[in-house]
């Protein structure tokens, strides 16, 4: 394929790169005809952007210190030797789509572009024949749906292009299990709707697709990878019904542990209880209190004195600050003894 004809990927408006020097110094261009004036140098880097059979001429701009400049394109087919315009008559855009009637994928087409500011004009330049089936790049395939099936994948595909009648298109498609230590395997289809069998089930997948077009002459023109997908696929209805019955026993025998221990909790409580129970200890100033209830600390746990109020009685014959609680009285009887 001419360096003229590669079609870039990207932004087709893209800046053109510069191109390269000989040995001699100079740029290396496509031929040009010097024509009208040599003072308004020609476009570089001229050349035919085409994807997907859509395709523009494009260069870089003439650098002029004042003023702007606009450019004209002209094309011609092998069959029709006349230059005509491709609309693009002292456009100021660096760039020029083909018109309709140069969509032919198999035309040759010849190309002249050239910078006119004015008066002036620069020399023409001609571009190298460009055949749309030879010299185009063919982008990967759109997948539409992928259905996941226990020992398989069906995916459905539209190709990059508007397809036109006669076309013969393959999808060569490469797939490998998601795996450590992968193995590819490829299959060529036809249809715009094929299946990847003898798969295995409930496993992670991954494929890539590539459109290949058969031309005129024979060969084959390759589009470019599509990026690739991973699907897994789905399992059996031998798996998933042993899945079910695996599920349904281990829920059995979940329910008939949890009844069997409600019922042993329900029969043994009372044991239970009493296994779980801390045996009860009396604190050590209690059991001492009980073997001798007479200590002293018996006055202080419990004191009459506390519970019934002192009164100061005056006067009666009662001697001040004396205390007339009934204790009191009980010690003065014990202290006179029995009347005489």
């Amino acid at each position: 394929m001419s360096s003229c004809h590669s079609s870039l990927l990207g932004n087709p408006l893209a800046p053109v790169p510069a191109l390269p020097r000989d040995p001699s110094g100079t740029r290396t261009s496509s031929a040009f005809i010097p024509e009208t004036s040599s003072y308004l140098p020609a476009p570089k880097n001229v050349e035919v952007y085409s994807y997907n059979f859509q395709s523009l001429l494009r260069w870089s701009p003439v650098p002029v210190e004042n003023g702007s400049v606009v450019y004209t394109a002209h094309y011609k087919t092998g069959f029709y030797g006349a230059w005509s315009g491709m609309g693009c008559a002292q456009t100021p855009r660096t760039w020029c789509p083909f018109p309709p009637e140069l969509r032919r994928r198999r035309w040759t087409i010849l190309l002249r572009l050239r910078a006119e500011r004015g008066a002036l004009a620069s020399p023409w330049v001609l571009t190298p024949p460009f055949v749309a089936e030879t010299n185009t790049t063919l982008g990967p395939p759109r997948v539409n749906n992928v259905s996941a099936r226990p020992d398989s994948l069906l995916v459905g595909v539209s190709p990059p292009f508007t397809p036109e009648p006669g076309d013969l298109l393959q999808y060569l498609v490469s797939y490998w299990e998601n795996s450590s230590s992968p193995t590819e395997k490829k299959l060529s289809e036809s249809k715009t709707r094929f299946e990847i069998g003898n798969l295995k089930e409930s496993t992670l997948y991954c494929f890539s697709i590539q459109v290949q077009l058969k031309i005129y002459s024979g060969h084959l023109l390759e589009g470019q990878q599509s990026a690739p997908e991973c699907h897994r696929t789905a399992l059996s209805e031998a798996t998933r019904a042993w899945y079910i019955i695996f599920l349904f026993s281990v829920g059995f025998v979940a329910l008939n542990l949890v009844v069997a221990a409600s019922l042993f909790l329900w029969k043994y409580h009372q044991k239970i209880k009493y296994w779980a129970q801390p045996p009860l200890e009396i604190p050590s100033h209690f059991r001492e209190f009980l073997r001798d209830p007479d200590v002293a600390g018996l006055e202080e746990l419990y004191s009459p004195a506390e519970e019934e109020p002192q009164a100061l009685v005056l006067g009666g014959g009662g001697q001040e600050g004396e205390d007339p609680s009934p204790n009191t009285s009980r010690a003065r009887a014990a202290s006179e003894g029995p009347p005489q």
